[in-house]
Formats: C-alpha cells, sequence, structure tokens
C-alpha cells in the first residue's frame, strides 16, 4: 500500500449539515432549533449546572473537610525496605538512583517499621523517632535536610 491509496474506510466521514441555508435545503427558517425558547435564541442555552432553577446539586451537598494550600507531600521510606536494598548512604542521589522518588524536590520521611543491621547515613528531609533510635544504635548518622 502506498500514500496514494489510502482512503477512509465508508461511512467513516459524514458531511457537517449546514443549517439556515434556505428552505429548499430543509433546514432553513428556524434551523432546528424550534420556536421561541431560550435554546432558540442567538447566545442562548445554560450554564454547566444550572437545572432550571431548581438548586442544583454541587449546592445541595454539604461542604466537607479543607485542604491545605501548604500541604506538603513526603515519600515515606521504611527502614525494612532500606534493609532490603543494600545501601550504606540513603539520600536523594541514591534513591533517585533506586527508582524510589522522581526529583531532588521530592521530600522524602524515614519511618521505624524493620530493623537495620548495619551502619547507615542518613541525608533526608524527616526521620521518625523510633528510626532514629534504630538507626543510631546499629551505628548509623543522621542529617535532617
Amino acid at each position: 500500500m502506498k500514500l496514494h491509496e489510502l482512503k477512509y474506510t465508508p461511512g467513516s466521514k459524514k458531511e457537517v449539515t449546514r443549517v439556515g441555508r434556505g428552505m429548499a435545503s430543509g433546514k432553513g427558517k428556524t434551523s432546528t432549533r424550534g420556536h421561541k425558547g431560550q435554546n432558540s435564541r442567538s447566545g442562548g442555552g445554560v450554564r454547566p449546572g444550572f437545572e432550571g432553577g431548581q438548586t442544583p446539586l454541587f449546592r445541595r451537598l454539604p461542604k466537607i473537610g479543607f485542604t491545605s494550600l501548604n500541604r506538603k507531600e513526603y515519600v515515606i521510606l521504611n527502614l525494612d525496605r532500606i534493609e532490603k536494598m543494600d545501601l550504606t548512604e540513603v539520600n536523594h542521589k541514591t534513591l533517585i538512583e533506586k527508582k524510589l522518588i522522581k526529583s531532588e524536590k521530592d521530600l522524602v520521611k524515614v519511618l521505624g517499621n524493620g530493623k537495620i543491621t548495619k551502619a547507615l547515613k542518613v541525608k533526608v528531609n524527616k526521620v521518625s523517632k523510633s528510626a532514629e533510635d534504630l538507626i543510631k544504635a546499629a551505628g548509623g548518622t543522621i542529617e535532617v535536610i
């Protein structure tokens, strides 16, 4: 098959019906809009969510919750996961290499779930108290950035 031989599948392309082109076209006069009413006028129609004057659904439902504009999302990293990865140093660079975080901007928090057997150099944004105790007990160091 060559480019000049390509054709549309029959029925896949439909011509656009042109309305308002005289009575002989069958789509003249009111141009398929009917007589009178909001939708027959130019610029007519209603906004999204409008229910004809009835209180719209989004106003009938209760307001719930609060979203802080200053919320910080942390990537959670447990000690048992660090132990499996065979790392001696835990920082943004090594975590990006292991594909646990996507960029240097990601915030990382180490949690104390699991056990650690070797001394680690940890340089992350946050460390829980239990993780801190376990890392120091294993002879590691912690630096919070």
